[in-house]
This record gives C-alpha cells, structure tokens and sequence, in this order.
C-alpha cells in the first residue's frame, strides 16, 4: 500500500474510537508523515504500579520505516508522547516540536538512553518534511505550546487539530487567535481532522483564567494543609496554583517524580517563572499546617502515587491529618472510577476534606477539549469540505460528525483504527492496516502483544 503523488492518505493506528493512545499517519507520494506516538494505562495485576502501559501496534509503519519521513509531536501529554522512548528504535525518524515538549521528550529519552534527532520549530513556522509541508498553528489546550498542523501537499490540504479548546485566557500561552482560522479557512482547507472528546457536551469549555477565584476560595476555607491534584504537565494548572499560593500566603512543594520532571522542563522553557517558588518537598511536614499548599500527582487513583502514598499515610515527606483538605483539580478520565472513588474514600475515612469540580459554585478545573459550541465555531471558521472525528470513543465521533454537518460541512467520515481515510475521493477503506496494542512489560523491560 504506497500513496502516490495524487493520494492524501489519513490513516490512525491509535486514538480514533478510543481516548488516548493516539498515533496517527499522513500518506502522499510514498511517503508517511506520523503525527503523535502515545499511551496509555490499563490495570493490570503484572505491573508493580498497578497500571500498565500500553501504546498502539506500529507494526505497519515499521514494516515500511524507510518511507517515514518524519514524527511531529503535536504537544507534550502522555497519550500523544509517551510511546516514543519504547518505539523510536522501530522508526528511527528525525522528531519535529516546539521548545516545552521538546524539552519533555529529550528528559525521556535520557533517562531511557536514547539519542534521537529532535528537531525544534516554532509556533507559525513552516518546515518541509518529505513531501509535506507542514505549518504549525498555535491552538489552546491545557498544556503549552500545543499546535494544531496545517498539512500541505500538491494533492490536497488538510488541518489536524490536535488536542484543542477555544481559551481567550489560557494563563499560560497565547490566547485562542479567532483571525488566524479564519484566514486558514479563506485559503481553502479540504479537510480537518477533529478531536472529539467533548463533543456529546453541549455549550463551551471553561477558560483556564477562571479557575484562580475558586481555588483561592478553596485555599482560604482551609484551616491546615492544603493538597492539589493535578496532571503534572498541565503547566498553566500549576501556575494558577502558584498564584493562589501567593495570595494566600503558602509555600508550594511538589510531591511526585513526574511533577518534579515537568517543573524542570518548563522552566527551561521560560515558564513558572512567577509566584513560583518552591520549598522542598521533605520540608514539607515540619512546617506549619497552615503556610502548606502541596501540588500532587496522581489524581486518576494511580497506585504508588504521591496522592495514593497520602490517602494510606505511606508517604516519606506528608503526612496528612483531620482536617487536612484534598482539592481534585482534574477531571476523572473514563475508565478510572473505581480508583478515583477508592482514593477519596481513604481520606474521608480518615477526616480528611475533599473537593471535586467546584468549590462553592466556582469551578476548580477545567477541560482542555472543545463542546459542542467550540466544534462548531472551529468548523464556522475553517469551512472544510471533510470532517474526520478523531480522539473519542464512537459517541464522541458521531456528535462530532453530526455537529459538522449541522455547520454545512458537505462530508464526514467516520471509522477507526486502521480504516484508510481517503482525504481526495472522500471514502473509507475499512480495515486497512493491521492495529493493535503492546505492552511494556517492566520486569523484562520489553514490549509485548497484548
């Protein structure tokens, strides 16, 4: 199977009828553009965590791994790079980012001893690879520096969103840039490939910036230690945080292996700059209740967490009490429900305050996906001809494709991994290349076929 110079070929080999473990392929004149290489976790009673790291079967773009000319990493979160220190062996490919998830990626590719041509671009710059011309988009999401790609080949053009929201106050980064699409949509796209994770909600995401008032509320109601969950490379979360805590009059300390990592990438990229000042972690537990607010990992109920160490008072530097207040600023992912629940059970078990969502009204996270209402407006401002739903499970798809249509785009195509997305003739070739999953098995520190 070899596109030629008529082909624009779109064919994902993870992420498309799932969330997360997104790996994607861009097919013309006999070459393949791969955009994102990532993750995932399922529970499993071989993992010493508990959760075992799975990412997508390569085996069809390995088998032609002298046609790939390139791997762009669209942003830094774990479903979109966390695969690539197990699978660039396989591919051997230059990998093409911006200066953060540049930043992310070469710490994981040291620590697995790993030397890779990592290539760093810029928002808005264009960079040939192959017979792809590829500019990067600038695009809200809830970690920095994440790009949507304007693909540009003789046989057709094609925007692929990544991971996005419609944010005009991010905190970190530039806001959303409403003329930018639309002047993208002026120049004619022919199609869009779409994340879809929040496409059954209906209305807009919340704005990152309007987190801090219930935060701080949360903050200031508490009477001794305070602990915010977050995902660690969610770097405009921590800023926010690092603001309240300013505020507030508490000192930070980050409890967990991944925030520590994540701090370190960006402020090499010139982020966490202000109100950012942090105490070490083992100081933690001699200071005073009251002057402590803890950013931990682990808000999906992860065994061996620093969040999970705290809820059974296992952890080397916190010991949590009564009394203490547990604030969940993330969004429980599909899947992990009965870890969430058991984590919170375990501190309120132990009088331990928790909060999930809201704190008196006010929100204490926000998705960094687009609803039904930022759907449209992206398709208002690029008018495609095609719509492909990707990231989400059917549902997701299906709301996307239907949110399309309602806008007027003339086409939508839906499928899943290893469906064959003609982007020229407009038509799917269902089960085109072989797709699976693999797993790292920690103990022989090899991968597997699940």
């Amino acid at each position: 199977m070899i596109p030629t110079e008529k082909d624009l070929w779109f064919l994902p080999l993870g992420g498309c009828g799932e969330i997360g473990m997104n790996l994607n392929l861009f097919g013309h004149n006999g070459r393949w553009l791969m955009v994102d290489c990532g993750i995932t976790f399922e529970d499993s009673e071989n993992s010493r965590t508990g959760n075992r790291v799975e990412m997508p079967d390569p085996l069809f773009i390995t088998n032609r791994h002298e046609a790939l000319a390139g791997i762009i990493a669209t942003h830094a979160h774990e479903d979109h790079i966390g695969a690539l220190p197990h699978l660039w062996e396989q591919l051997r490919c230059p990998i093409y980012t911006t200066p953060f998830t540049r930043n992310v990626i070469a710490r994981k590719f040291a620590q697995a001893g790993i030397r890779a041509p990592l290539v760093t671009v810029h928002a808005g710059e264009t960079v040939e690879i192959g017979p792809f011309r590829v500019t990067w988009v600038p695009i809200t999401h809830s970690t920095p520096e994440t790009n949507g790609l304007l693909v540009d080949t003789p046989a057709g053009r094609v925007l692929h969103t990544a991971d996005w929201k419609v944010d005009p106050a991010p905190v970190v980064g530039e806001p959303i840039q409403p003329a930018l699409f639309k002047s993208i949509g002026d120049c004619g796209v022919g199609s869009i490939i779409c994340d879809s994770t929040n496409a059954p909600l209906t209305g807009s995401s919340t704005s990152e910036s309007t987190l801090f008032d219930g935060l701080l509320a949360a903050v200031k109601a508490s009477p001794q230690r305070v602990v915010v969950a977050c995902f660690s490379s969610n770097v405009a979360r921590l800023q926010t945080i690092g603001n309240v805590a300013h505020v507030a009059g508490r000192y930070i300390g980050l409890l967990g292996r991944s925030l520590v990592n994540m701090h370190g990438c960006a402020r090499g990229a010139g982020y966490l700059t202000d109100n950012f000042n942090l105490v070490q972690s083992n100081h933690l537990g001699y200071m005073p209740p009251e002057e402590v607010l803890a950013i931990a990992t682990g808000s999906q109920g992860e065994i061996g967490a620093a969040l999970y160490r705290l809820a059974q008072d296992s952890h080397p530097d916190v010991s949590l009490a009564a009394g203490d207040h547990v604030i969940f600023s993330s969004k429980t992912i599909p899947g992990n429900e009965i870890e969430v629940a058991s984590l919170i059970a375990m501190f309120e078990a132990r009088g331990i305050r928790v909060t999930q969502n809201e704190f008196e009204g006010k929100p204490v996270h926000a998705t960094g996906h687009p609803c039904a209402e930022e759907l449209a407006q992206m398709y208002r401002w690029i008018r495609p001809r095609v719509a492909v739903p990707v990231h989400g499970e059917a549902r997701h798809m299906d709301s996307n494709a239907r949110i399309a249509a309602d806008c007027g785009v003339p086409v939508q195509l839906r499928g899943q991994n290893g469906d064959l997305f003609d982007l020229v003739l407009d038509k799917v070739k269902r089960s085109a290349a072989p797709v699976g999953r693999l797993w790292f098995d920690e103990r022989k520190r090899v991968l597997e076929k699940v």
